[in-house]
């Protein structure tokens, strides 16, 4: 599989979790109660697989094998890219903070949380739209083969290291679960 192909597949999962935390926000909005575990398990995804891991891939392997090929990181696709990603690890952080105080009902942390969702899930919707449909795309062939096998190695690792074993698959499992919470 080839490191574009990979990351969009990831996409598909960080989509349905920017599903879930828009029903979690508006059903916060509306007053009704959410489990603090849910909340936690958010923000864990949120933070360490798309932020650490998944943005973590780009920034470190696979945006340096772009400029490489020669693509521009400032003033081009890349360095808006990694903009986007230090603007959503702003709203992440405020998210978090907004779960850590909340409680059940209706108050102003039930309007930062739904505030700061409808934020994120904007960034990043709009985000993934540009990475797979522009900037994956025109990088496609200028990569050799060699490099992007390199760049999928350095995932690997990057993935282990960061997120430890089995904590992707744990992850898909609380996405099933929160998916048929949430989003049935």
């Amino acid at each position: 599989m080839r490191a574009t192909e990979e990351l969009m597949k990831e996409h598909e999962g960080i989509k349905v979790m920017l599903k879930i935390l828009s029903a979690v926000a508006h059903r916060v909005k509306g007053g009704c109660a959410v489990p603090k575990k849910d909340l936690d398990g958010i923000a864990e995804f949120l933070s360490t697989f798309v932020d650490k891991c998944h943005h973590g891939k780009e920034e470190d392997f696979l945006f340096p094998a772009f400029k490489q090929a020669g693509l521009p990181r400032e003033g081009g696709l890349i360095g808006v890219m990694l903009a986007e990603h230090a603007e959503g690890r702003k709203i992440i952080a405020r998210l978090k903070d907004a779960f850590a105080t909340y409680g059940s009902g209706r108050d102003s942390r039930a309007e930062k949380i739904s505030e700061a969702a409808d934020e994120y899930v904007s960034l990043l919707s709009h985000h993934i739209d540009k990475e797979n449909g522009i900037l994956f795309p025109m990088a496609e062939g200028r990569i050799s083969v060699a490099d992007d096998s390199r760049v999928v190695e350095h995932f690997e690792k990057l993935e282990h290291e960061r997120i430890g074993q089995g904590k992707h698959e744990e992850f898909h499992v609380m996405l099933g679960r929160l998916k048929k919470e949430y989003l049935a």
